[in-house]
């Protein structure tokens, strides 16, 4: 095969040009580079190709040294249990050997992996919205004025709990392998929603000019126990499978009784982004849970050991749960307020059916189900 370099040196990049026919075999090099002959010996010497009368070159067994002892980084399109040699080679990648090999604490297939996580992320990716495109924000609020501080006093609540729900996964984030490249991505964009969740809700408080009202001790306490669970498993569970799992009540509750289409909206979209995090972490459970007999007994001792943290806070706080009433009363009536307080009697139970049929889902019995749902958080994440 003859390679035309024209006036084209190896300072120039020929040595590409000669690079791609030597995978065919021996090549003829020509070229009116003055300089030619000298550049295309040195670049076989440092490449270990042999050259003869300056101008053919044969593919040397030295220009495949970068793949002796080459592994394949397991498959592009399925995962394995990855090597700690492969680092951050991407999965499927031949890896040439003798690199550095950074630890990810998260390298277990069996304890991580879930086949919905690429359908979810694609889900997620087509789903993500623009706060500012998604969201009419000059829609009028014209509530009266209890009714809009209650509205102004659950935003303060649920942006302090996003806030745990965007530090949870980001923490974890980087101790995944790399070869789980699809969970790594869940994760990040389940941060990117919580960071929009945070910031919608956030514009909601103040969209009628009205301070952040009240965090309480019990409800940061209660957020305090997930930021330390050290466990990925335990901390998906008690986060997403019993906490968000919970807010899916709470934001339907919300979308339903909101009292001005604004915050409707928002309840609406955020809800949708919240379902895909509670799909997300299920799926992980129910396979890491048939894999190792020994979780569910571990996410049981983690509700339990949560409660017993919690055991002497407030729960949840009172002016959150008086919001609620206020909320779905409408107006500050004693009729209103009977409905309210209903509403929101009926909001518990529903919070509690639906954290129950989750954990059957993992495989926990009925019993079970019920004793773990009663001992979860009053402050409902």
């Amino acid at each position: 095969m003859i390679v035309e370099l024209g006036s084209l040196g190896f300072d120039g990049g020929a040595h590409v040009l000669v690079k791609l026919a030597l995978a065919d075999g021996e090549v003829e090099v020509r070229g009116s580079h003055p300089d030619l002959p000298g550049q295309l010996a040195a670049w076989c010497r440092h490449q270990g190709h042999r050259v003869r009368e300056g101008r053919f070159v044969t593919r040397g067994a030295a220009a495949s040294a970068s793949l002796v002892g080459a592994e394949r980084a397991g498959n592009r399109d399925e995962p394995g249990q990855p090597a700690p040699s492969w680092g951050l080679a991407a999965r499927g990648a031949m890896v040439e050997p003798g690199g550095p090999e950074p630890r990810f604490s998260l390298a277990d297939a069996d304890a991580l992996w879930t086949d919905r996580a690429r359908g979810l992320y694609a889900q997620a990716a087509a789903g993500q919205w623009d706060p500012s495109q998604a969201i009419d924000w000059n829609t009028p609020t014209n509530n009266a004025p209890d009714v809009e501080t209650a509205v102004v006093q659950i935003m303060t609540f649920l942006i302090e709990n996003e806030e745990a729900a965007l530090v949870v996964p980001a923490r974890f984030l980087g101790q995944v392998h790399p070869h789980f490249r699809e969970i790594q991505q869940v994760l990040a964009i389940t941060v990117a929603d919580e960071a929009r969740h945070i910031e919608v809700f956030t514009r909601r408080a103040g969209q009628t000019g009205r301070a952040l009202a009240l965090s309480s001790a019990g409800g940061r306490a209660s957020l305090q126990t997930l930021l330390d669970e050290p466990d990925y498993a335990t901390a998906a569970f008690l986060l997403s499978v019993m906490g968000e799992g919970t807010f899916l009540s709470l934001l339907s509750f919300l979308e339903r009784h909101a009292p001005d289409p604004l915050t409707r909206r928002i309840a609406h979209l955020t809800r949708q982004d919240e379902a895909r995090h509670v799909a997300f972490s299920m799926g992980h459970l129910e396979r890491h849970a048939e894999l190792e007999p020994d979780l569910r007994p571990r996410l049981a001792r983690a509700v339990e050991r949560r409660h017993d943290a919690l055991r002497s806070t407030a729960g949840l706080n009172d002016e959150v749960f008086d919001s609620l009433v206020l909320l779905a009363a409408g107006e500050a009536t004693p009729d209103a307020i009977a409905r309210g307080w209903a509403a929101v009697q009926d909001l518990q139970r529903d919070m509690d059916e639906n954290r129950r049929a989750r954990l059957n889902r993992l495989g926990f019995t009925q019993a079970e189900s019920e004793t773990l749902s009663a001992l979860h958080t009053r402050n409902f994440m």
